[in-house]
């Protein structure tokens, strides 16, 4: 029996980071049937409760690491002093509990999709590496799975860093030809290429009939979030995202006879409203008298599966978040990905050959989003024969990650 703990993630309010743990521990599955996972949460009740039948995927929920008191206090220091940062990072030791865990573990796995990168700020980055490195120390196996990586440029003596932190890995799989080209550039070679993992998440079926509203023309799906809007760089800009959002949402059921579901996919599930997904868009609807029975926002408790589930019925979607959009891809939604980041650039141009199905974040406006549906309207059949065609390649790409590690396993 093999031991695997899963890195990269901790709670289940980021339902990407849900997604990814579901689709990787059902490969896990079927590449090594008796596999025991460890998935590090803070909220094990809760992430639980987000899936009553994990044990049958042979996850096992345990407390997630704290962040390392050592690395938080030099992160205090680079804000101080920024030239500390330069100086290199500093090593830490696992806490107790997860230092038991890794006792137990055979190979540590980094799930989360797009962690070793700049986009949560190098603290985080330099977290994560830990992790890993400390898995390594004991003679773990270790692997990345299926994600993005870096850039890392802006910050060279980060991308060193990384450099080195990369080539430690006993396996690498990338999503993107993005990070495989940057990967290329920077001289780490010990990858593959292959898709999401996510792209094989089996939607779970739910009653839409209080949720879906009825319309002539079909319904589109929305996401927007907390963090896009925090691409904005002054109240006022803020506030135009918010209006233009509003205003396209009353448009396309005043005009174009659709309805409109509100999609949130990140926030926490005790209900806070830190990046909430769910509290933004419902600000929205609050703010902008956003009533109209065509318009309606999706609860925040869906887990993962089900929101696949929802997306499926849409017409078209138009996202923020990463796994919404490959939520659509794989159940043949023509999309528009909102990008913040090089993973949906990569994606996009890897399942299309260009990007004309991605919006840039800073240029999200009223005339951007009406541009993008009737790029939708334009190429929809277009779009949805070619995401059938490639789809069954996509999805065997997506499994070739559990057979990387079965025969890294196996020397």
């Amino acid at each position: 029996m093999v031991n695997i703990y899963l890195a990269g993630q901790n709670n289940f309010g980021n339902r990407g980071c849900e997604a990814l743990v579901r689709s990787v521990s059902s490969l896990i599955g079927t590449a090594l049937p008796a596999a025991t996972i460890y998935c590090p949460t803070y909220a094990q009740e809760l992430d639980a409760a987000m899936w009553p039948s994990h044990s049958e995927s042979g996850i096992n929920f345990v407390p997630a690491p704290p962040f390392p008191s050592k690395l938080k206090w030099w992160s205090r220091g680079c804000r101080l002093l920024p030239f500390v940062e330069k100086m290199g990072r500093p090593d830490f030791n696992l806490d107790p509990i997860s230092s038991s865990l890794m006792d137990k573990t055979d190979v540590l796995i980094m799930t989360g999709g797009d962690v070793i990168s700049l986009d949560y700020g190098v603290p985080s980055l330099y977290e994560w590496a830990g992790f890993v490195e400390q898995a390594k120390r004991r003679g773990k196996k270790t692997m990345f799975w299926g994600g993005s990586i870096g850039p890392f440029h802006k910050k060279p003596h980060v991308e060193r860093e990384m450099v080195n932190h990369l080539r430690g890995y006993d396996a690498i799989t990338v999503r993107e030809s993005e990070t495989a080209a940057y990967l290329n550039k920077i001289g780490v070679n010990n990858f593959i290429q292959v898709t999401d993992p996510a792209f094989v998440l089996k939607p779970e079926a739910v009653n839409l009939d209080e949720f879906l509203p009825e319309a002539v023309n079909g319904v589109i799906g929305i996401n927007v979030s907390p963090l896009i809007r925090g691409f904005r760089d002054s109240e006022a800009s803020q506030t135009a995202l918010d209006n233009d959002v509003a205003v396209f949402a009353k448009e396309l059921v005043e005009k174009h006879g659709y309805g409109v579901i509100l999609l949130p996919h990140v926030g926490p599930l005790d209900g806070g409203a830190k990046n909430s997904d769910y509290h933004y868009m419902k600000g929205l609807m609050d703010r902008y008298g956003l009533n109209d029975p065509r318009i309606r926002i999706l609860p925040p408790n869906f887990n993962a599966a089900q929101l696949k589930y929802v997306i499926s019925k849409l017409r078209f979607l138009i996202a923020a978040r990463t796994h919404a959009t490959i939520g659509a891809f794989s159940t043949l939604v023509p999309t528009i990905s909102i990008a913040y980041s090089v993973k949906a650039k990569g994606i996009n141009k890897d399942l299309f050959g260009d990007t004309r199905l991605v919006l840039d974040t800073p240029k999200v406006s009223l005339q951007t989003l009406r541009d993008s549906l009737a790029l939708l309207e334009r190429e929809e059949d277009d779009i949805r024969r070619h995401l059938e065609s490639v789809m069954p390649e996509w999805k065997r790409r997506a499994a070739l990650s559990a057979q990387v590690l079965a025969d890294m396993l196996q020397g």
